[in-house]
């Protein structure tokens, strides 16, 4: 790998987009700067040879679609300028090819809240979005370039596509951002979805569901707490009957107990709360498994609950009460998994020499989740750095230059690996 895959003008990109923000407006509230972002991003990829073939908000009707989280139906409902100020951008190297010889990449450029000074200490580069996904899109421009000065083919016979979206962070799950474009035809026989694998390629990408379960009852004075529903009891006792039944080491996925939260005062009962779940999951059939676990184990749960504090002098009314002010609803359902076992992956990927994802690390969810079922689509997940070891989504994400080098050269080799495996055959040659 040299240094030049990824230039100092690379960086001075990188900065620029870093300095952009683009915080999911899922977490801030408040619109992004998306729009401009992209427009930079792509004023970089015409020097790199690609050319805007889309650029546009998604489609109302997803927001109706299927397994949309709640909380993006919730915005999309509670602003008409959500979706408008949330545009997907997709770039092509050349002339429009077939799919089958067309490869696509797809970064998502919206990032988590959380301010990270942006800087350059000469080897490392900080900022929200340094390696989850800022960095690893510009690397990508890099790669891509220097590939197609490396392979003629790339942008003539085999094409190259560029998905740079938002809809990512947040808890979107793509849902307005990759799928449409996944569903409007935007996908190649070779799909890679940068995020930081740690230059392995990932082909097992998991998905969660996000149980919320809601406490709607009467509050009460400390001086007679026998009056009021108890959301604190009944919630903290819920989780802890729930954590110990889904506790399980027969499924892959896995189940995080989160956020509870009833009141914050000392001296009076609060009979309001809720309780969040989140289950993880490699497969439909596994998702739909657990949903259907942790109904069963709810409704166990609050007999328990009755059972134990029916007879009690301060919980007896929350006992009673507890099964009717006691509410389960999903933020998020429904959604798919991916496990790509197209032999395509693993022989370009030996090829280019990128080494695949350990066998018993566990995957992650991304929006390689959208190309589950698609016929034809080979699809990794591979990207500089890791999200623990550099900070993605915590205090002072990074990326180092010789992580971005390294990925820049990674995409390259698997571009032309990609082409000389894809480029058209010659009919003189072919008979």
């Amino acid at each position: 790998m040299t240094r030049e895959v990824f230039t100092d003008r690379d960086r001075r990109l990188l900065l620029d987009l870093l300095r952009t923000p683009t915080v999911s407006p899922l977490e801030s509230g408040t619109a992004s700067e998306m729009p401009g972002a992209q427009h930079t991003y792509a004023t970089a990829a015409h020097e790199a040879g690609l050319h805007v073939v889309q650029h546009a908000a998604p489609p109302a009707e997803c927001l109706a679609a299927g397994a949309v989280p709640s909380t993006v139906r919730a915005a999309g409902e509670g602003d008409p300028g959500f979706l408008s100020g949330q545009p997907s951008l997709v770039l092509r190297l050349g002339a429009e090819c077939p799919r089958e010889n067309t490869a696509m990449f797809n970064v998502h450029l919206d990032t988590v809240d959380g301010a990270v000074p942006v800087g350059f200490d000469g080897r490392r580069i900080t900022g929200r979005g340094a390696v989850d996904a800022k960095g690893p899109a510009v690397a990508l421009l890099a790669g891509i370039r220097h590939a197609a000065r490396t392979e003629p083919a790339l942008g003539g016979e085999v094409g190259v596509l560029v998905q740079a979206v938002a809809g990512e962070e947040g808890g979107a799950m793509g849902t307005y951002g990759t799928r449409p474009l996944v569903q409007q035809g935007w996908f190649g026989r070779l799909n890679v979805f940068c995020e930081p694998t740690g230059l392995r390629a990932l082909r097992r990408v998991t998905a969660s569901a996000t149980a919320r379960i809601r406490v709607d009852g009467a509050g009460a004075v400390d001086d007679h707490p026998d009056r009021g529903d108890n959301a604190t009891v009944l919630l903290g006792f819920l989780a802890q009957q729930l954590a110990a039944a889904l506790d399980s080491a027969d499924r892959p996925g896995r189940t995080c107990i989160a956020g509870l939260r009833t009141g914050d005062t000392h001296n009076r009962v609060h009979g309001t709360g809720q309780l969040l779940i989140n289950l993880s999951y490699t497969g439909s059939a596994e998702g739909a498994a657990v949903e259907r676990d942790l109904t069963e184990q709810l409704d166990k749960a609050l007999v328990e609950f009755a059972t134990r504090f029916g007879t009690s002098r301060e919980f007896a009314r929350t006992a009673r009460n507890a099964r009717d002010i006691t509410r389960l609803d999903w933020i998020k359902r429904g959604l798919p998994g991916l496990d790509c076992t197209d032999p395509l992956a693993t022989r370009l990927c030996a090829a280019a020499g990128i080494e695949p994802w350990p066998a018993d690390e566990p995957g992650f969810t991304c929006d390689a989740i959208w190309m589950d079922g698609v016929p034809d689509a080979a699809t990794i997940v591979l990207g500089p750095g890791s999200l623990d070891a550099n900070n993605a989504h915590a205090a002072g994400e990074h990326v180092h230059l010789h992580q971005l080098n390294a990925f820049a050269s990674a995409v390259s080799r698997l571009l032309v690996e990609f082409a000389r495996e894809h480029r058209p055959v010659p009919e003189e040659t072919a008979s």
